[in-house]
């Protein structure tokens, strides 16, 4: 499902037909219920869309007598979104995925409404949200107000306008802060292209170069998110030295990332000691598009072979049997996988419990989805500052449901050294 709640917020209305009614609270005429009952289909039928569109993205995904993993295991229990027709009561569907292998299930998360922005008192979330949806300062009163109802009255052009300022300020000193002392085991590095009208380019795609870390307690912080040029090497660099000039001095151990950054010649020459992980998410999208859409499922699974295996010498295994089977037809998709061979496997040296945070960028990924597009039809260009704020504003809200790592009491093992092969440390031979 594509359309979100913003897409409808542009109903015209004839302020000459509107009829005031008294303001009783027991009161409810039948066009009031009519005007609710018609609200909760709407909103239903987009829940229900979603779930449906997310379980035929997986169709995919079948055991060995060809039935679904991914399945609707009915509902979640029903509960109420405040919108300006009232309290509408909804259900949402319950996804489950069969797989027996938990590191290869697939989680839904539904994109109608973000689950944290969901709550009548997150107005300091909405705003954010709905700015970077398209929504100009003139009609965030009345576009509040479709959402939340009167939770959103007195929000005036002229109030958002000051909200936004002051959390400009908020991301400035954020971005400035003392980082010293500071140390992130594992990083996550992406670049996200927001759809966002700039002011001085109508056409330019904003880039923000986002990192991610978790800290020696296991615990996941927003490290820096800052506009770049493109995904550069430039770019990734000045943001690198930045973090290092303000205190990030202890170099992480861990990377991971797209192999398209710019980002890593800037970590080698910034962190050299840091090793590096390439993003099995984006790696198999971008082998998938070298290869005929009627070969894709079979290769995607080939390639699920790889990175879930046991062992890394399982792991070459199955990565020469990709090889085998589709070079011959489909180079240049062989060439995409080969060139990052080693670097596609270097989890394996890293306890196993881990091992799902570090295979792709996905901490980054699920925070930034719901900002990715701005919508098209926007009245007003948005400013670089204003943007980057919103966004920081969006992941601080997100980082509130962030979960700590697998064990993350092992981390200690990874910052001191100690060795591990196949996801089990090893004991140490004395001197």
């Amino acid at each position: 499902m594509n359309k979100t709640m913003t897409d409808r917020l542009d109903v015209p209305v004839d302020e000459s037909n509107v009829v005031s009614f008294p303001s009783q609270v027991d009161q409810k005429s039948p066009l009031d219920e009519l005007v609710r009952e018609g609200a909760r289909r709407m909103l239903q039928s987009a829940i229900d869309a979603e779930v449906e569109a997310f379980i035929d993205q997986h169709d995919d995904r079948r055991d060995e007598q060809g039935r679904r993993l991914v399945v609707k295991n009915g509902s979640l229990p029903e509960r109420e979104i405040l919108t300006g027709a009232g309290a509408i009561p909804v259900k949402q569907g319950r996804v489950r995925d069969n797989t027996k292998d938990p590191d290869r299930r697939v989680v839904f998360s539904p994109s109608v409404l973000p689950a944290y922005l969901r709550k009548t008192e997150a107005i300091e979330e909405l705003i954010p949200w709905l700015y970077l949806k398209g929504i100009s300062t003139g009609d965030f009163a009345e576009a509040l107000q479709s959402l939340v109802g009167e939770g959103a009255r007195g929000l005036s052009a002229n109030v958002v306008v000051r909200l936004k300022d002051q959390w400009c300020d908020e991301y400035d000193q954020w971005s400035k802060r003392d980082l010293s002392g500071k140390h992130y085991v594992y990083i996550w590095a992406d670049g996200i292209y927001a759809k966002v009208r700039l002011e001085d380019d109508a056409n330019k795609k904003q880039c923000l170069l986002v990192i991610m870390g978790a800290t020696a307690d296991g615990k996941k912080e927003l490290i820096a998110v800052l506009d770049g040029y493109r995904e550069s090497e430039q770019s990734w660099s000045e943001l690198l030295l930045d973090l290092k000039q303000r205190g990030l001095t202890k170099a992480p151990k861990l990377a991971i990332g797209d192999g398209a950054l710019g980002f890593w010649k800037a970590l080698r020459k910034v962190f050299p000691q840091t090793r590096e992980q390439r993003c099995w998410v984006h790696k198999t999208a971008n082998v998938l598009n070298k290869m005929p859409k009627s070969v894709q499922p079979k290769a995607k699974q080939s390639l699920h072979e790889i990175w879930q295996a046991e062992t890394r010498s399982d792991a070459e295994k199955a990565f020469d049997e990709f090889l085998e089977k589709f070079e011959a037809k489909y180079s240049p998709a062989c060439e995409c996988l080969k060139k990052d061979r080693d670097v596609l496997l270097t989890f394996y040296d890293f306890p196993a419990e881990h091992w799902s945070h570090l295979r792709t960028t996905n901490p980054i990924e699920s925070t930034f989805a719901t900002i990715r597009l701005r919508h098209r039809r926007t009245k007003g260009n948005g400013t670089r500052r204003a943007s980057l704020a919103m966004m920081f504003k969006l992941a601080q809200s997100a980082s509130k449901k962030w979960r700590r790592l697998n064990s993350h009491d092992k981390i200690i093992y990874v910052i001191e050294g100690r060795p591990f092969k196949d996801g089990i440390m090893q004991e140490q031979v004395a001197a």
